[in-house]
This record gives structure tokens, C-alpha cells and sequence, in this order.
């Protein structure tokens, strides 16, 4: 029986080194049997790097740059309203300083899908990446945190990062949610989920409550509810995932410790030291994920 295998990325910023290990240890094995991958924020980066198979280049460019005012400082956010360069990021790394693989990336069959939040709505939009640099705005809206970045705007609407309405997209992966925004796509049989914070973790609420003392937002009363509904809906989903595991449907990929590497980690050694995780524990179930795809 031919299956359909789906890859979901979590975001988190930094932290998504995490997910470069475990990318990384199945590139360097030819484990591509996936028919789509999903990326919210920092996910969305990485499965751009899983799409045109550059091994290494999300960690090369997290080490380089992590402490480049240009990548990812508050001199970043009061020269350009951005916590994350994005013209940086996006443009001067992505097309000459590190380039993306574009080629490999466009001939690629893999399916690609972002996730932002709709502002005006207060809903997730899985936008489909099917070519670089022309959908390269939908990955920046992905990544996009509020209060400390500029709205993207696509088509006339304003997105900011996926985290906020769906922070793991195993549930439009699998279809047992179908945004209307994803045309022709026949759902996962399975997939493979990699988290970026260990089981156990209880999610707080510092950026979301940040972003509505600030009252920035109080034009998209919809969008204010997702940021207040967010950590008690981050929390269901992670429920959801192990009754997922339970039922045999996905297999879990998660840092095995409390992870202490922040959003906007600066140091170099925290960022390898999880980096280096991801790909032991990817290492350690190799033959597990590849017994699971098949």
C-alpha cells in the first residue's frame, strides 16, 4: 500500500536547531518519503532547508549570524520595527550570503505549507510555498512574532507568526481539520512531528500577554482572542499529539530535557549543544522513523 507520510515542524525561534538535527540526520540518510511538510515560524525556515536538501545550512546560519545586530536584535527592532532583520534574513543570507538552494527547491515535488495568523480573522492561513524567491513573503509571515514584528501583507490581508492559531499543524497534515485555503491536497495516513520543547513543558503566556498590554492590537478584536486563548490551545494540541502517538497515527520527535535555549539566543554553545540533540535522537530512531514511513 502506497501511504502518505506528512512532516510537521513546531516553531519556537532558536530553538528550532532542535528541529535542524533531526533534518539534518535524516537527510544525511535519504529519508525524504514524505508527500508534504508543514511549518509554523521557525518550522517553516527549516522545512525550506528539508525542501532544497541543504544539509547543515539551518544551524550554518543560525551559528553565523546569531549575534549579527542585522539577524535578530533590538537594534534590528528600532531600525526596522522587525526583531528579525527580515530584509537580513530574507534576502541579503537567503540570496547571497548563504544562499538558498532554489533549484533543487523548485524542482522538488515535496509539498511545502506555512502556517501564519490571519490578523483580521484571528485564524491560521496555510499558505502553500511552491517556489523561491517568488513565495518567500509567506515564510516571513510564518515567522513574523507580534509586537516585535511588522504585519506581512499577501493579497490585501495582514499575517503575523502561525504559533499564535496553530503552532503544530499535525491536525490539517492528517485532515482532521480542512482549511479551505489548502486546495487538492489528499491527507496524511501518518506523519512525523518534531517538537521543540520536551514533553513535559507547561506554556506560559509572557509574549502574548506583552503584545495585549500593548493594546497594538485592538483593531482585530478576533486576533486579540487568539493571543489570550493561545497558551490553554497550545496545551489541548500537545494533548491531542500523545493521543496521536497513542493511536499509532505519528511518531513524536522532542527535546528529552527542559530546553533553556531562548527565542533569541545570542550564545553559540546552548544553540549547538540542542542542535547536537536533535540529531542524536533522530540518530538513536532512525530505523523506527523509517519502518513508520513505510
Amino acid at each position: 500500500m502506497n501511504r502518505q507520510n506528512a512532516l510537521v515542524l513546531e516553531g519556537g525561534g532558536y530553538r528550532g536547531v532542535f528541529t535542524a538535527g533531526v533534518l539534518d540526520a535524516l537527510m544525511e540518510q535519504g529519508v525524504y518519503d514524505f508527500a508534504s511538510v508543514w511549518g509554523t515560524s521557525a518550522g517553516a525556515l527549516n522545512a525550506t532547508n528539508y525542501r532544497s536538501r541543504q544539509i547543515g545550512r539551518t544551524i550554518r546560519v543560525m551559528l553565523a549570524f546569531r549575534d549579527d545586530k542585522r539577524m535578530m536584535s533590538f537594534f534590528s527592532l528600532a531600525t526596522t520595527g522587525n526583531l528579525t532583520g527580515g530584509d537580513f534574513l530574507y534576502h541579503t543570507v537567503q540570496d547571497e550570503l548563504d544562499p538558498c538552494d532554489v533549484e533543487t527547491f523548485n524542482r522538488s515535488s515535496l509539498r511545502l505549507f506555512a502556517v501564519a495568523s490571519d490578523v483580521v480573522f484571528g485564524t491560521p492561513r496555510y499558505f502553500e510555498v511552491k517556489s523561491l524567491p517568488d513565495d518567500v513573503e509567506m515564510i516571513r509571515a510564518s515567522s513574523s512574532l507580534p509586537l516585535v514584528s511588522s504585519a506581512v501583507t499577501i493579497d490585501g490581508h495582514r499575517y503575523l507568526d502561525g504559533g499564535t492559531t496553530d503552532s503544530v499543524a499535525v491536525a490539517a497534515a492528517l485532515g482532521d481539520v480542512r482549511p479551505p485555503d489548502v486546495v487538492d491536497y489528499a491527507p496524511a495516513d501518518r506523519a512525523v512531528v518534531v517538537l521543540t520543547q520536551h514533553r513535559e513543558y507547561v506554556k506560559g503566556q509572557q509574549l502574548e500577554r506583552m503584545a495585549l498590554l500593548s493594546r497594538r492590537y485592538t483593531e482585530y478584536p478576533l486576533y486579540v482572542e487568539a493571543l489570550r486563548s493561545r497558551a490553554k490551545r497550545y496545551m489541548e494540541q500537545r494533548e491531542y499529539i500523545w493521543e496521536l502517538e497513542r493511536q499509532g497515527r505519528i511518531v513524536v520527535l522532542a527535546p528529552e530535557v527542559p530546553v533553556t535555549v531562548a527565542t533569541n539566543e545570542h550564545a553559540g554553545e546552548p544553540l549547538l549543544d540542542l542542535y547536537l540533540q536533535g540529531r542524536a535522537q533522530a540518530q538513536k530512531r532512525m530505523q523506527e522513523i523509517v519502518d513508520f514511513l513505510l
